[in-house]
C-alpha cells in the first residue's frame, strides 16, 4: 500500500477508509482515534463566529438513512477491530447526530466499553433558532477488543497534570470523564479549519493517557491531522486516512510538515 505522503514516522492515505483498512497487517495497531462522519449535513444552519452558517460540509457528510449510515459505522469499527492490537483501544467521537450507532455498533460486536468522555465546549456556538438547549458537547466512547485484555492507562499523568500542553486545574485527583476543552484556538487553525477539526488539547490527552511511546496510532479519518500532529509531538508513529484530496492537501500535510521541522 503506497502511502499519499510519508514523512519520518507519518504515513498518510488518500482513499476509502473502508477498502484501505483492509489491506493494513491484523493485530498491528496501538492506539486508533476514530472521528468519523456525522452524517448532519442535512440544509440546516449553524453559527459561527457570530454569523449564520450552514451545516453542509460535503457529500461525505450526507446522511443515507438509518440503515445505510449505521452498516457504514458497523463495517469500519469491525475492520478497526482487526488491525487493533489484543490490548490496544479504540476511542471514537461523535454528536448524538452518530455517537448512539457507533455506541450499539461496538456493542453488537462485543468490544468493552471503558469509558464516555462528554467533552465540553466552553466556548460553544449559541443555538440560532432559540427553540432547544444550545449544542455545548460532543461524546468521546473509549473501548478496547476485549474485557480481559489490560489496555495502557497512565493514571498518574492523568492525575497529577504531567501535559506538556494541557492544564489541569485540580491536581491530585482523579481525572473526571467531562472534559472542559475549549473548539481549536487561532493558532491551530494557521492553514484554515477543517469542519470538523479538533483542539490539538482534546488529542493531546487521548494520546498521552492511553498510549506508550513509539506506539502506533491510526486515524482512518484523519481530517487535518490534529491526531498526528500530537502523536508526532510526543514521539508516536501515525498512520491516516481520508477521502478528501483537498484535506490531506491544504490541513495534514503542511501541519505534519511543521512539526517535522
Amino acid at each position: 500500500m503506497t502511502p499519499y505522503f510519508k514523512e519520518k514516522s507519518v504515513k498518510l492515505f488518500l482513499g476509502d477508509s473502508l477498502e484501505l483498512l483492509k489491506k493494513i497487517p491484523t493485530d498491528s495497531v496501538d492506539m486508533i482515534f476514530a472521528d468519523p462522519p456525522y452524517n448532519l449535513s442535512n440544509g440546516g444552519f449553524s453559527c459561527h463566529a457570530g454569523k449564520r452558517v450552514s451545516v453542509n460540509k460535503g457529500e461525505w457528510d450526507k446522511s443515507k438513512g438509518f440503515d445505510e449510515d449505521f452498516k457504514f459505522h458497523f463495517n469500519w469499527i469491525k475492520l478497526c477491530n482487526r488491525v487493533l492490537k489484543p490490548n490496544g483501544t479504540l476511542w471514537v467521537s461523535g454528536t448524538y447526530h452518530s455517537i448512539y450507532a457507533c455506541g450499539h455498533a461496538l456493542q453488537k460486536q462485543n468490544w468493552h466499553i471503558l469509558n464516555d468522555i462528554a467533552w465540553f465546549k466552553p466556548n460553544a456556538a449559541p443555538h440560532l433558532a432559540c427553540r432547544m438547549f444550545a449544542h455545548a458537547h460532543e461524546t468521546l466512547i473509549w473501548a478496547k477488543k476485549n474485557k480481559q485484555a489490560k489496555q495502557t492507562f497512565h493514571y498518574k499523568e492523568m492525575k497529577f497534570g504531567n501535559f506538556p500542553k494541557d492544564t489541569i486545574k485540580n491536581p491530585n485527583k482523579q481525572m473526571r470523564s467531562v472534559w472542559a476543552i475549549n473548539t481549536p484556538n487561532n493558532g491551530e487553525k494557521k492553514y484554515g479549519k477543517h469542519p470538523t477539526q479538533k483542539p490539538e488539547l482534546l488529542l493531546e490527552r487521548v494520546i498521552l493517557s492511553s498510549s506508550n511511546e513509539e506506539d502506533l496510532i491510526l486515524d482512518p479519518f484523519c481530517g487535518s491531522a490534529t491526531t498526528g500532529v500530537m502523536a508526532l509531538k510526543h514521539n508516536r508513529q501515525f498512520i491516516g486516512i481520508d477521502l478528501e484530496k483537498q484535506y490531506l492537501d491544504d490541513f495534514a500535510i503542511p501541519r505534519i510538515k511543521d512539526v517535522n521541522k
